[in-house]
């Protein structure tokens, strides 16, 4: 029975946490891996807590979590207004606003139906929003975590090429945004002896004079003396998913008869999507995250985390379904009856 104690405190974490290793090791570039991630922090911290006398620290660690709400509204607001203050007033720069007003919403709702008494069905559609904000929130965490820890693994490989990821210019010029990204890619380039070839992926917007990838390619040639040989351009994409799906079939006809690795080589807050997209269509690679400056961070994460959200739809349409359930038999039962 003694041992029986320790291992019943374990054994919910212990398994998240080898569910989490097998899905990890199968295949790195998944959502999946953030929720197992989350649910074995959860469980494991307070078992270690309780497991090694550290009874003193559930206190604070539960003010923690309590006034984390609070503390993270002020960061968002405050950021907002940093973030508008740098980059000007549009939709993306009051990402972080628009998700401490969500925030404050999905608690002042919750609030008001545990003080006010409203009818059942009411009280019904409330309770699923509960739900969906629950598992919104939890699934944001749970990407910032696996993103974070994703993008820290270290990587010792050889790559036959190095996808950059387009982004805005400046006239012909690439913006400090694509520069950074040109830099990390060449900086990895020449690290691993100038080996493999730099495919530089992006299209000509409406506006723009010439094609992401051409300004990649002068930028490369003239500012970091990269061959041109050592270059392919990929100059038809406009979206992310395109600049891997344009890079493949580039690869592709370059390496017909072998199978080849790639780093995918963008802003740091948008690795993880970048090589999702990579696993869908088959392509065999890494993500490589170029700095991205401290305040525009979290406005980044938060529409990658949207775009990410858009994808992985389905656990709201079950958290619906569930909810719908039991009405759904009640009204059969009415009707039957």
């Amino acid at each position: 029975m003694e041992v029986l104690g320790p291992l019943l405190v374990y054994f919910p974490g212990l398994l998240m946490t080898v569910i989490f290793i097998i899905s990890f090791r199968k295949e790195p570039r998944q959502f999946r891996n953030a929720i197992f991630l989350l649910f074995a922090l959860m469980f494991l911290l307070p078992a270690l807590l309780l497991q090694f006398g550290q009874q003193w620290m559930v206190l604070p660690l539960v003010l923690v979590i309590i006034a984390s709400p609070l503390v993270t509204l002020i960061f968002l607001i405050a950021n907002t207004i940093i973030v508008v203050r740098h980059e000007g007033l549009r939709l993306a720069t009051v990402l972080p606003a628009l998700l401490a007003f969500a925030i404050i919403g999905w608690f002042a709702a919750m609030l008001v139906a545990a003080i006010f008494h409203f009818p059942s069905w009411l009280q019904s559609i409330i309770g699923l929003a509960m739900l969906e904000g629950l598992w919104f929130m939890m699934s944001f965490v749970a990407l910032l975590l696996y993103t974070t820890l994703y993008r820290i693994l270290p990587r010792k490989r050889v790559y036959d090429a190095i996808i950059i990821h387009g982004a805005g210019l400046m006239g012909t010029e690439p913006t400090p945004l694509l520069q950074g990204r040109i830099d990390k890619a060449v900086d990895l380039w020449i690290k691993q002896g100038k080996r493999g070839v730099l495919v530089a992926s992006g299209g000509q917007g409406a506006d723009e004079e010439i094609s992401e990838a051409e300004a990649m390619r002068r930028y490369m040639v003239q500012h970091r003396d990269v061959p041109d040989q050592a270059i392919v351009l990929e100059d038809k994409s406009t979206t992310t998913f395109e600049n891997v799906v344009f890079s493949k079939r580039l690869l592709d006809a370059l390496h017909p008869s072998q199978p080849y690795r790639c780093a995918l080589v963008t802003s740091d807050y948008h690795v993880f999507r970048a090589c999702e997209y990579a696993r869908t269509v088959g392509l065999t690679a890494d993500g490589v995250g170029s700095h991205t400056r401290a305040y525009y961070w979290p406005t980044a994460f938060i529409r990658e985390f949207i775009a990410i959200t858009k994808a992985h739809w389905m656990p709201y349409v079950v958290i619906a379904a569930l909810w719908a359930f039991p009405i759904i038999i009640n009204l059969i039962k009415a009707l039957w009856l």
